[in-house]
């Protein structure tokens, strides 16, 4: 049954739903002119789509894959692109209820830039309202000129790049970049520790991964008003302990996500923390990576362990437990990560556009959201388009990944 629900779901290529009206806010006249009433301030009219056209390009890759003869092991093997197309097939089922025509048009992109350079002469991708993918950079890099040639508005739904990267205007990035994984953490240690007593310590192996995490915690620590805190670097654990000081509250940040590197560094802290002695007082940051390795959560938790991350799911939450029963109902299996990031993307972009119609990126950096599995809080950069602010920050506690902000 697996095997059918996903194989067919392959070749599924439009929607169509239906439109909401926008709420309209009135301004109010002075109070202190009592001559004339004040004209209330005109509002500019909402161009409403009578249709509103989405282009979904996704990696299915149907050219390697016989579907009459696929086996369950086949299938795992597009997980990914069959979960994400399906959560944002139901996300933008949600907003059905809204009222707004959909058309969505879903391209096979095969991870090729060939298929997606074909599809400029497509007349159904031209007229897209939203792009959502590719997903991977080598496409969203390579669909840029496209974009701003044609002034076409990118959703880049998965890729974790630094909108640099791409240097399109017109780019809308869902996922945060590792310069924000870095700046929050550092914010929140400026916040919750004294830097009276406290010493920053970044552990880092100085690999290019590395230093792309190590770098927005140094730089903010470095810039003016930040300055208070002492910084160490150190390129092992091992170095670290040579210097370390009694009575002193380490803030270690370990910056590297290399398996190899991050579990006896782990062992080495919980040991440093647990001296029958006496040991050092320790408090441990993560690379965001972490959230999807494998490390003993006992000392994990025991070293009050903390990490950023893009996405969490709370399986208590109402929403997510009505998102898992019409996933499980209507396509026979689980929803996997993918499937929740699809329905917050195609839930959020459809709302959008049914809301705000032509004008729907004025609103892009207003309208908040609190999803499944994914927030988004969106600023705008003239150079770099549309960039995701929100993080999440979640502690090890009660062998589970908690939110704390």
């Amino acid at each position: 049954m697996l095997v059918k629900n996903r194989s067919w779901f392959f070749i599924l290529f439009v929607l169509v739903m239906a439109a909401c009206s926008p709420k309209v806010r009135t301004v109010k006249k002075e109070a202190e002119k009592p001559v004339e009433k004040e004209k209330p301030a005109e509002k500019k009219p909402i161009k409403k789509f009578t249709q509103a056209n989405i282009s979904l390009l996704i990696p299915f890759k149907l050219n390697e894959i016989n579907l009459k003869t696929a086996t369950k092991t086949d299938i795992e093997k597009y997980a990914m692109p069959i979960d994400f197309y399906q959560g944002f097939k139901l996300g933008l089922d949600s907003v059905a209820a809204s009222g707004l025509n959909f058309k969505l048009n879903v391209f096979d992109t095969q991870d090729d830039n060939a298929h997606i350079g074909a599809l400029y002469n497509n007349d159904r991708f031209r007229k897209s309202n939203l792009i959502v993918g590719p997903v991977f950079p080598e496409g969203v890099k390579y669909i840029s000129n496209y974009s701003k040639l044609n002034n076409a508005i990118v959703v880049s739904p998965l890729a974790a790049s630094h909108p640099s990267d791409f240097d399109n205007p017109n780019l809308i990035s869902v996922v945060n970049n590792i310069d924000l994984h870095g700046k929050k953490i550092a914010t929140y240690i400026a916040k919750n520790f004294n830097p009276a007593n406290t010493i920053v310590v970044l552990i880092n192996p100085k690999k290019t991964e590395d230093e792309q995490f190590a770098t927005p915690i140094r730089n903010y620590f470095l810039a003016q008003g930040n300055t208070k805190f002492i910084v160490q670097e150190y390129a092992s654990a091992y170095t670290f302990e040579t210097k370390m000081i009694k009575g002193k509250q380490y803030v270690v940040v370990v910056t590297s996500s290399d398996r190899a590197f991050v579990l006896p560094t782990i062992e080495k802290l919980y040991k440093l923390k647990n001296l029958p002695t006496g040991g050092y007082n320790i408090n441990l940051f993560g690379h965001p990576n972490w959230v999807k390795q494998n490390y003993p959560t006992d000392k994990l938790q025991g070293l009050n362990t903390v990490i950023s991350s893009s996405y969490k799911v709370d399986y208590k939450n109402s929403a997510v437990i009505s998102f898992v029963r019409k996933y499980r109902t209507k396509y026979g299996f689980e929803p996997g990560e993918f499937a929740f990031k699809g329905f917050d993307v195609g839930y959020y972009f459809g709302k959008l556009l049914s809301t705000y119609g032509e004008d729907y990126l004025e609103y892009i950096t207003k309208e908040k959201y609190k999803g499944l599995q994914n927030n988004f809080s969106f600023i705008h950069d003239e150079k770099l388009g549309y960039i995701n602010t929100s993080l999440m920050l979640l502690r090890y506690k009660n062998f589970a990944l908690n939110i704390i902000e």
